[in-house]
């Protein structure tokens, strides 16, 4: 495998894939939530199409699924997936994106131009790059390897598998989908499409991260409705929603908030709050790797409500909470080939191994809800949904290898 040729490959494919503006919103009810999503998924569908690949599909909800054919004696392999996701996070703005190769990163402090810095002293990842390439946005902007660094890699081992036909492999299903970054991406998933029986996002973060599991992941929303009058005449009569909203805010403990938890640890996040006297609403996530625990935290918020209505009597407090996605572990750990596979991959190609929790999901835990495996790899990226993302070329090059070498093993395997 020629990592030199690769790297030529993946770099300016993801520089010409930050240009495209996908900032999906979560407060869109439809899929995709944006235009831009579409944007980019016409021009991935054309450059399949142009790499030769025979069977690519767009689907009316913004979904690509395309599939490489069997080859070198593997056509009785069962297909093997990769996915990524086409949007990216509204956290920060990901309109004109202004992405910059650092050829030879000398370890010092980088000023962007768009304001703030990239520091290795304040970031050891970054450090640990010295000499090496890596790719950076100019502050105005978050980078967007969040997720285009996986879509480029997905589609560089794509156009590498087919210029060397000397590696055989059974049948390979790319697929990209949109506004994962709401958790709404799912919901059209065109799964009549797919025929993979093992999957792998490609959406992870440093050399040899891999995951296996991630969160419980629930949304719940919180309407206060107050009862109004006269201010003048308020005194024993008024309940004001928009003082309900923010005593319920101030009730989430902030030992269980994501700026204080760590590790296996969960958490409830107030996103969003809004509203005037009448009525407010507070968006509110709840996570937790065990289910009994995200269960907990759901039934913390109904206490919650019935404080806040016992301290604004004549007010009323709801909660609606929805499950956004589950944690993947049980559904992988039935199908043990789709990890092992992976290990030995990255063994054979020297990386090591390192097994961590995803703080959050991937689209691949609701495919794994759907009876597919999806383990996410890594794909070099750092620091998402901030201004100060950046990503290391060597190891988005690896991420690639790491593709190839599944394909590759995969079709032995199964063929054993």
């Amino acid at each position: 495998m020629d990592i030199d040729v690769i790297t030529r490959l993946v770099v300016p494919r993801f520089l010409a894939y930050t240009r495209y503006w996908t900032t999906s919103d979560r407060a869109r009810e439809e899929t995709p939530s944006t235009a831009g999503q579409w944007d980019l998924a016409r021009a991935l569908v054309s450059e399949l199409e142009n790499m030769g690949v025979p069977h690519v599909v767009l689907t009316d909800r913004c979904y690509v699924v395309a599939r490489l054919p069997a080859r070198g004696g593997a056509e009785n392999c069962p297909a093997l997936g990769f996915m990524a996701h086409l949007d990216t996070a509204e956290d920060v703005s990901g309109k004109e994106v202004k992405a910059a190769l650092v050829p030879s990163y000398n370890g010092e402090r980088i000023e962007l131009p768009g304001g703030g810095a990239l520091d290795p002293a304040l970031d050891t990842d970054l450090a640990r790059q010295a000499g090496k390439a890596i790719i950076h946005a100019d502050g105005a902007t978050l980078l967007g390897a969040d997720d285009k660094a996986g879509i480029a890699e997905i589609m560089t081992a794509a156009e590498y598998l087919i210029t060397h036909p000397e590696i055989g492999h059974g049948p390979v299903e790319i697929i990209f989908t949109p506004d994962e970054e709401t958790g709404k991406g799912l919901p059209g998933f065109p799964q009549e499409e797919v025929t993979a029986q093992v999957c792998y996002t490609l959406d992870g973060g440093a050399l040899g991260e891999v995951e296996a599991e991630c969160f419980n992941a629930y949304k719940a929303d919180i309407r206060c409705t107050g009862k109004v009058t006269h201010l003048g005449y308020a005194r024993g009569v008024m309940a004001n929603a928009a003082l309900m909203a923010a005593s319920f805010a101030l009730m989430l403990p902030r030992s269980e908030s994501p700026e204080a938890t760590d590790g296996y640890y969960g958490y409830y996040c107030p996103i969003n709050i809004e509203g005037t006297v009448e009525n407010a609403s507070l968006e509110c996530y709840i996570r937790d790797f065990d289910r009994a625990g995200a269960e907990r935290r759901i039934a913390a918020l109904e206490r919650f409500a019935r404080a806040v209505e016992a301290q604004f009597p004549g007010g009323q407090v709801t909660v609606a909470a929805t499950p956004q996605y589950y944690n993947m572990k049980e559904n992988i750990q039935k199908r043990p080939e789709a990890m092992d596979t992976l290990k030995r991959a990255l063994s054979n190609l020297g990386i090591p191994c390192h097994l961590r929790p995803i703080r959050g999901g991937t689209d691949g835990s609701r495919l794994t809800e759907m009876g597919i495996p999806t383990p996410n790899i890594f794909t070099g990226g750092r620091n998402w949904h901030s201004r100060t993302e950046w990503a290391s070329v060597p190891e988005m090059a690896a991420a690639c290898a790491v593709i190839i070498e599944l394909v590759r093993l995969w079709a032995q395997e199964q063929k054993a």
